[in-house]
C-alpha cells in the first residue's frame, strides 16, 4: 500500500526478505492471506502508523514454518500454521510470501483445512468467539440474535453460538444466504429487507427479546436493535457506536452494551491476550477438524490481483471470506 486510497493504491513490490528470526520468533512462508474489512478500511483512510509507508496490509495468514529462533518450544520447520498478526502498519502483513510471528501469538494449521480455507479463518474466528463466549457470557438455553449471519463474522458466529447450546435467530438478505445459515444451523431466519426484524424478534421470543444480540453491521442497526434485545440482556457490537446514538432504549431496558475489537492486543501489545487469541485459534482448529465448525471461503484472488479482491469485499454482499493465494 503506497499510500490512503482507492484499491489501485495496491501495488505489487519486490521487497527485502524479513530479518532472520528472533529468540521466540518464527519465519513463515506464507502460502495464503485473508481479506477483511479492517484491510480496505486501512487502504482507504490510511494504517494507524501513517508515518511508516508504504505498508503491506493483511492480518490474517497461513503458513509453513521455515526457520525458528534459538528459544522456540512448539513449533519446528515444515508445520503448518495460521494466526491473526501484522498488517496494521506498524509491521509488514501477510499478502506477501514471508513474515515473521511470534510463536506465542500462533497456532496449528487445522489439519483438515486447506491453507486457504485456514487463511480466512483467524480473525473472524477470534472476533466471533471473544464477542460471544468473552463480552456475551453466552451459555447453554439461551436466545441469539446475529445480524448479517451469512457475512465473514456471523457464519462463524451462528455455529459458536450452536455449539454452546443457544437458540440462534440471524438476518439475511436472499433466499440462497438464508438456505445457507440454516445449513449452519440457524433456527430463526429474517429477511431484513422485507420484514421488521425487532418484531420478528420479538415475535420469536414471545415478546420478551433475546438474551444476546451480536451486531456485525454497525450505524443504525446498533440503536435500533436496542429493543430486541430483552430487559437485562446484552447487545456486543464489533462497530463503534455513532457519536448521535440515542442511549435511552438501552437504558429503560437496562442493557450491558459490549464494544468488541479484537485488534486491541496488537494494537496495545498485550502478550496474554494475544497468547488467549491463539489459544482460540487452537481449540478452534479442534472443532474444525472435528467437523463441528466450518469456514465458508467464497472466492480466491492470486497475490498480484489483491486490488480485485478488496473491491469485490467493498460491494458489501459477500457470503463467507475472500482469500489471496499466494505462490
Amino acid at each position: 500500500m503506497t499510500a490512503p486510497g482507492a484499491p489501485e493504491v495496491l501495488q505489487l513490490q519486490e521487497v527485502p526478505n524479513p530479518a532472520s528470526p528472533g529468540d521466540t520468533e518464527l519465519l513463515i512462508r506464507l502460502k495464503a492471506a485473508g481479506i477483511n474489512p479492517i484491510d480496505t478500511k486501512l487502504r482507504q483512510r490510511g494504517t494507524f502508523y501513517p508515518d511508516k509507508m508504504p505498508a503491506i496490509l493483511g492480518c490474517d495468514g497461513a503458513g509453513i514454518v521455515e526457520a525458528v529462533g534459538a528459544g522456540v518450544e512448539n513449533f519446528r520447520p515444515g508445520d503448518e500454521v495460521y494466526f491473526c498478526w501484522g498488517g496494521l502498519g506498524d509491521r509488514a502483513g501477510n499478502y506477501a510470501e514471508y513474515t515473521v510471528v511470534d510463536e506465542r501469538f500462533v497456532a496449528q494449521k487445522p489439519a483438515s483445512l486447506s491453507f486457504a480455507e485456514a487463511a480466512a479463518a483467524p480473525l473472524v474466528l477470534i472476533t466471533a468467539w471473544e464477542s460471544l463466549y468473552d463480552r456475551g457470557r453466552l451459555e447453554a438455553g439461551r436466545k441469539v440474535l446475529i445480524h448479517a449471519g451469512a457475512g465473514g463474522v456471523g457464519h462463524v458466529a451462528i455455529q459458536l453460538a450452536k455449539l454452546q447450546g443457544a437458540d440462534v435467530c440471524t438476518t439475511v438478505s436472499s433466499q440462497e444466504k438464508a438456505d445457507f445459515v440454516r445449513n449452519l444451523g440457524a433456527d430463526e431466519v429474517i429477511f431484513y429487507n422485507q420484514t421488521d426484524f425487532v418484531g420478528a424478534t420479538l415475535d420469536w421470543t414471545q415478546g420478551e427479546g433475546v438474551d444476546l444480540a451480536f451486531d456485525t453491521i454497525g450505524g443504525d442497526i446498533f440503536a435500533k436493535t436496542f429493543p430486541a434485545v430483552k430487559i437485562y440482556g446484552d447487545l456486543v457490537t464489533i462497530l463503534e457506536p455513532d457519536a448521535k446514538t440515542s442511549w435511552k432504549v438501552a437504558r429503560s431496558r437496562n442493557l450491558r452494551i459490549s464494544l468488541e475489537l479484537m485488534l486491541t492486543p496488537m494494537l496495545q501489545g498485550l502478550v496474554e491476550d494475544l497468547k488467549h487469541q491463539a489459544k482460540i485459534l487452537s481449540q478452534c482448529a479442534r472443532l474444525i477438524d472435528e467437523g463441528n465448525l466450518k469456514i465458508h471461503l467464497n472466492k480466491t484472488f492470486p497475490l498480484e490481483a489483491a486490488a480485485e479482491a478488496h473491491r469485490l469485499l467493498e460491494t458489501g454482499s459477500m457470503m463467507g471470506k475472500i482469500v489471496l493465494n499466494i505462490d
